[in-house]
C-alpha cells in the first residue's frame, strides 16, 4: 500500500478472501464483543477459511494467553489454535527481551497473558518494585486489577526502571458499551511519574513485526474496527486494510479520517471478506458508488441517490478525503450520514 494520501476506498473484483493470503483480524469489536460473537462473524470466517484464507487473530489486549483466546474462539465456533493468535503481550515481551539480559526480572502490571509471554522470552515475571526488576511492563489487567498495582509500577518507574506498555488503547469495547482500556491505565502511571513508556502494540512497528514473524504472511489484509490502531497499523506496515463497522468507528469518524487512518476497504461486518469491493468513480464534481453520488459543498458533504447504504458511505469517503487532502475533512457530513442510517 502506498504511503500517499488515500482519496477513496479501493475496488476489488475478487473476493477479499481470494485476493489475500492471510487475514490479520482484530478481536474486540471485529470477531466478538464482551465475549459473544458479533453477527455474521462465525459463518463468514468459516467460509473464508474453507476457501483457503489463513486466519490470524491479532489483538492489543494483553490480558489473556494465546491458548485462552484460541479456546474462546473455538467455543464460539471458530476452530483456532494458539499459534493463530498474536497478542501485544508477545510483541512487548520480544521488545523487552532485546533490551535486558536473559533471565532478567520484569515487574508485571497486568494479567497472565503478559506473564506467559515474558517466560516464553526467558524473562522472570515479578510482582513488586522491591524485587529489583530490570523493566516494568504494563498491559490490560481487566476490571478487577487492584489500584495498588499502578502504585507498584510508579515506584519502579520513578526509580528509573525502563517502562514498557503492551498498548495504549484508551478504550475497549464490551457487551455493555465502551470501557476504559490499557491506555487509560498507562495514563495513571504517566501522571504519577512524568515518564513515557516504550509501546509495542498496534499501530506501532513492534506489533506488525511480531505478526509477520509468527504468521509468515506474504499478502496480508488487516481487518479491524479502530482507525487509530488497526488501520494506522496497516498504514505503518504498508499493507492493505478492511474496516468493519461493528466496533468503535462510526461513519463520522471515518469521513474525518486523516491519511494514516483511511482504510483500503470499508464494509459493514466480516461478510465483507467474502465479496469483492465496488469501484468508487469520479463523476462531475463528485464521486459515484452504486446508486449514490457525493460531493463536497462549501460547508457540508452532499449526497444524492439511493441503494446500498455502504455504497453511499464509500462515495462520501471519497468526497471527504479528496477535499481534505493530507489533512482532516471538516465539512459537516451529519445530514448525509443520517440519510444512510449511519
Amino acid at each position: 500500500m502506498s504511503q500517499t494520501a488515500r482519496t477513496r476506498p479501493e475496488a476489488s473484483e475478487q473476493a477479499l478472501s481470494e485476493a489475500y493470503d492471510t487475514a490479520l483480524l482484530d478481536l474486540d469489536g471485529v470477531v466478538y464483543a464482551g465475549g459473544s460473537a458479533i453477527a455474521h462473524a462465525v459463518a463468514s470466517l468459516g467460509t473464508a477459511r474453507s476457501g483457503g484464507l489463513h486466519l490470524a487473530y491479532v489483538t492489543n489486549n494483553a490480558l489473556r494467553t494465546p491458548d485462552a483466546v484460541a479456546e474462546h474462539l473455538s467455543e464460539l465456533g471458530i476452530p483456532t489454535g494458539a499459534d493463530d493468535v498474536i497478542t501485544s503481550a508477545q510483541a512487548v515481551a520480544r521488545l523487552i527481551s532485546e533490551q535486558v539480559p536473559t533471565g532478567a526480572r520484569v515487574l508485571v502490571i497486568g494479567g497472565d497473558g503478559l506473564r506467559v509471554a515474558l517466560r516464553e522470552r526467558g524473562l522472570e515475571p515479578v510482582e513488586s518494585a522491591d524485587d529489583d526488576p530490570a523493566a516494568v511492563v504494563q498491559g490490560f489487567g481487566g476490571p478487577d486489577l487492584p489500584w495498588g498495582r499502578f502504585a507498584e509500577a510508579s515506584y519502579a518507574v520513578a526509580r528509573g526502571v525502563p517502562w514498557f506498555a503492551s498498548n495504549t488503547d484508551l478504550t475497549i469495547p464490551s457487551a455493555r458499551g465502551i470501557a476504559p482500556g490499557n491506555g487509560a491505565a498507562v495514563e495513571v502511571v504517566r501522571i504519577a511519574t512524568g515518564a513515557e513508556p516504550q509501546v509495542a502494540g498496534k499501530p506501532l512497528p513492534p506489533m506488525h513485526r511480531e505478526t509477520i514473524l509468527r504468521t509468515g504472511a506474504k499478502r496480508p489484509l488487516v481487518v479491524g474496527d479502530r482507525l487509530d490502531t488497526d488501520i494506522e497499523g496497516a498504514f505503518n506496515g504498508e499493507v492493505d486494510s478492511l474496516l468493519v463497522l461493528t466496533g468503535v468507528t462510526d461513519g463520522a469518524q471515518l469521513l474525518a479520517a486523516p491519511p494514516q487512518h483511511r482504510p483500503t476497504y470499508v464494509d459493514a461486518d466480516l461478510r465483507g471478506l467474502l465479496t469483492g469491493q465496488p469501484e468508487v468513480m469520479e463523476e462531475g464534481d463528485g464521486f459515484r458508488c452504486g446508486g449514490w453520488t457525493a460531493q463536497a459543498g462549501s460547508e457540508r458533504l452532499e449526497l444524492a441517490g439511493d441503494g446500498d447504504a455502504l455504497d453511499g458511505l464509500r462515495a462520501l469517503c471519497a468526497a471527504a478525503w479528496t477535499a481534505a487532502g493530507d489533512g482532516t475533512c471538516e465539512l459537516d457530513g451529519g445530514k448525509a450520514l443520517a440519510r444512510l442510517g449511519l
